[in-house]
């Protein structure tokens, strides 16, 4: 129990400076409210509009096509490569998500939405170094984006914190295996806009369910 305090605090001192310090609670778009940090995934056409360097919640993604969102563990969120247009693949920061060691819990959720015409859908994946084999969360793993009106958040912390593995059969959390590379599978058709907000409220994790994966490498 004391890790999962020390866990969580961690997540609340790194999400405190981009957040409003109020108090958590419902909104009427589906999120909570409260502190936290937001992504912000941008379809361009062509390169149109990218910038380039010094933007922290910003990555700028194909407006058709696939693209690959590094994922990187450390103590705060923060997009350190936000080019996946240009010289892909792109990388993002964020913390460790099990708040103990039988991760039944993740120490902060991921709420997604997309806020314009257009849909992408996104999966997390892991490439094993020991065989170099790669392979990506299917089925129900998988976050559908596409806009409703008016645009609301869903909880997608089970999709985007945990991946399948294969070996088992069953979820494990991302950075749980040290010879596995993790990343988010971004497939795009259209979506100019899609957000992630990480808040710090603990959610159920999910790990040890079964599921499916596909090898695409």
């Amino acid at each position: 129990m004391r890790a999962r305090y020390i866990a969580l605090g961690a997540v609340v001192a790194a999400l405190a400076v981009f957040g409003v310090a109020n108090a958590l609670g419902g909104t009427g778009n589906g999120a909570p409210s409260g502190p936290h940090y937001t992504l912000n995934i941008h379809g361009v056409a062509n390169g149109q509009g990218f910038q380039n360097g010094g933007t922290k919640n910003n990555i700028f993604v194909p407006l058709n096509g696939g693209c690959q969102i590094n994922l990187q563990e450390g103590s705060t969120f923060q997009v350190t490569d936000s080019d996946c247009v240009n010289n892909p693949p792109a990388a993002f920061q964020l913390p460790n998500p099990c708040a103990d060691t039988t991760c039944a819990q993740f120490a902060y959720s991921v709420y997604a939405r997309a806020l314009t015409p257009g849909s992408a859908n996104m999966s997390t994946c892991f490439t094993d170094t020991t065989t170099g084999d790669t392979f990506c969360d299917t089925g129900l793993m998988v976050v559908p984006l596409t806009k409703v009106t008016p645009p609301k958040f869903a909880n997608v912390s089970k999709q985007l914190l945990s991946v399948c593995d294969p070996s088992t059969g069953k979820t494990t959390a991302i950075f749980s295996n040290k010879n596995f590379d993790y990343f988010w599978q971004y497939d795009n058709q259209g979506l100019r806009l899609a957000q992630l907000r990480f808040y710090p409220i603990p959610t159920d994790s999910g790990i040890g369910t079964a599921c499916t994966a596909v090898q695409v490498g």
